[in-house]
């Protein structure tokens, strides 16, 4: 073991890109959004990870992580991961601890990757090349032209045939215009394209049955988080009683978690995000406990974090291309990646690792910390 090379630092820097406009889903409205960047040095080589989280998390992973990795070798991720989840035992893993985890785990299969001179996707294997992605935004701020025109931008000059948009506004008050926007978003794409609906818990379970009819009618086959995933038994009755498939997971931060929402058979295809359940080390874990269960798996957000993952396991349904966090990385980084005719074929330009680099210079004026 000692003759590995090393994990020889870990830093931390701050990153807050504002919106290109005010956005908001059922639940939540904000106007800026935080990534925390990892990098990681061993042997004259950085890996990069990142999560979407508070800037608080930078602290964390300076005061209870760098130390726990550093010195570790820097091919034994597994080793890392289960060393940083013991170290945050008092601070409590679920949350910003688990998202910073995530970075540095992201950051080390980066790393692992690069010194090995292979694309991530090699490292891990292939189970596909190409991964099918879906335009994601459609913000209830959004009015009926700044809606049109994003999906039309994917579906028509992309070719992305999958779109999603935000219903339940105001916590589910406003189900008119949830209705209104959804026949919009129908005449947008037209009638070959997947339709996606994504209520962000804001609906109760009745008012999520009742609804299925009215969306079935406008074709959606894909109900987001209809109640709030915290919920189990009542995810799993909505999902019982509604034709589309009902979907949630985003929020899971330990692989406990997604074991539960399995087990209570809450949902048709289970969201995981690389960037807050503990990184891809765990990623991997919940997409076999879904592909034991003969469920899909699908890529929540970030996701030029999530391509070559994505690409290594059987049960991929697809990768949310989000409007938010795809134009954060094409500003921060480089060798970002195309999804032009609705998927992305991550590591076949032979960059190494998750090919990306920082463009220190369009990231420094939104730099933070």
């Amino acid at each position: 073991m000692t003759d590995l090379p090393a994990v020889e630092a870990v830093d931390t820097s701050v990153y807050t890109v504002p919106t290109d406009g005010p956005e908001a889903d059922g639940t939540l409205a904000w106007d800026a959004t935080t990534l925390v960047l990892v990098t990681v040095r061993c042997a004259g080589t950085t890996g990069l990870g990142y999560t979407y989280a508070p800037a608080a998390t930078a602290h964390i992973v300076r005061e209870l992580l760098a130390g726990t990795v550093t010195g570790l070798p820097a091919c034994d991720v597994p080793r890392a991961n289960e060393r940083m989840c013991r170290a945050v035992r008092n601070a409590g893993l679920p949350g910003v601890c688990a998202q910073a985890i995530a970075a540095v785990d992201i950051a080390l299969w980066d790393l692992k990757a690069r010194l090995l001179g292979l694309p991530l996707v090699r490292l891990l294997g292939n189970a596909r090349d190409d991964v099918p992605v879906y335009g994601s935004g459609g913000f209830t701020t959004y009015d009926a032209g700044r809606q049109d025109r994003q999906l039309r931008g994917w579906a028509e000059e992309q070719g992305i045939p999958r779109v999603k948009i935000k219903i339940g506004e105001s916590r589910g008050t406003r189900q008119a215009r949830d209705l209104e926007r959804l026949a919009r978003a129908r005449a947008s794409v037209g009638d070959t394209a997947e339709l996606y609906v994504d209520a962000n818990g804001a609906y109760t379970a009745g008012q999520a049955v009742r609804l299925a009819g009215p969306l079935a009618g406008h074709g959606v086959t894909w109900f987001e988080e209809p109640v709030s995933s915290d919920h189990l038994s009542a995810l799993a009755g909505v999902r019982d009683r509604v034709p589309m498939d009902v979907t949630a997971g985003e929020y899971g931060y330990t692989l406990p978690y997604f074991e539960h929402m399995l087990a209570a058979g809450a949902v048709d295809c289970l969201q995981a995000d690389v960037t807050r359940c503990g990184g891809i080390t765990v990623w991997l874990r919940a997409a076999a406990l879904a592909h034991a269960r003969g469920t899909d798996v699908s890529g929540h957000c970030a996701p030029h974090a999530h391509a070559h993952v994505a690409a290594a396991v059987p049960n991929l349904r697809h990768l949310e291309w989000f409007h938010d966090h795809v134009r954060i990385e094409r500003l921060l980084f480089d060798g970002v990646l195309d999804p032009a005719g609705g998927s992305v074929t991550p590591g076949a330009d032979g960059a190494p690792g998750l090919g990306l680099s920082l463009a220190a210079e369009r990231a420094e004026p939104y730099r933070v910390g």
